[in-house]
């Protein structure tokens, strides 16, 4: 079990540094996710990515509080506008848009809802 939160801490990590360069792609989500499973796994990685200066305040915002900032929460929310958006523009199934509306409608008022910094 424990090479599997250890995969898990490392793909995570690989997708939020993703997340840095690609502009669709959220970072602080995955890196969260990391952390969780590298204190299962590494304590050692979880704290250092929780330290980062950059990253770090808002993983452990989340992890205390349960909070995000309201630039995160602006910004995800028009990351996923953006790809239903492209959805239609391509003109996938629309049962296929519909259905990615409907993730990303419940997601973004789930992410709203949450507490501000």
């Amino acid at each position: 079990m424990h090479y599997l939160w250890l995969a898990l801490g490392w793909l995570s990590l690989t997708l939020g540094l993703l997340g840095i360069i690609l502009p669709v792609m959220p970072t602080a989500p995955f890196l969260v996710v990391a952390v969780w499973a590298f204190a299962k796994s590494s304590p050692r990685l979880g704290a250092r990515i929780s330290r980062h200066p950059t990253f770090g305040p808002p993983i452990r915002a989340w992890r205390k509080r349960g909070v995000i900032g309201r630039p995160a929460k602006i910004w995800a929310t028009l990351a996923m506008a953006g790809g239903v958006g492209w959805s239609l523009w391509l003109g996938l199934d629309p049962r296929l848009i519909a259905g990615q509306a409907l993730i990303c409608s419940a997601v973004a008022i789930w992410l709203v809802t949450r507490p501000e910094v």
